[in-house]
């Protein structure tokens, strides 16, 4: 049996925050001040993050690989 990548409470949190988007309590932005979340990837995301404040069991954040700049040789 494959380990779960996410705890069910991680995911309950989750679940909590597309309730709060549904209602449109859900708010987006340092303190709540960036207005209300229009998109379910964004209520997603505060969801996971709020787990992971919690210090729940959730995968790490993706970051963008840079790509490395190849230098033309004249």
């Amino acid at each position: 049996m494959a380990a779960r990548k996410t705890s069910r409470s991680a995911s309950k949190d989750v679940k909590r925050a597309m309730h709060r988007k549904k209602k449109g309590k859900l708010k987006r932005g340092k303190g709540g001040k960036g207005g209300t979340v229009k998109s379910k990837k964004q209520a997603i995301a505060i969801g996971l993050s709020e787990a992971r404040r919690k210090g729940k069991k959730v995968p790490k954040r993706k970051t963008k690989k840079r790509k490395s700049k190849k230098r033309k040789k004249s």
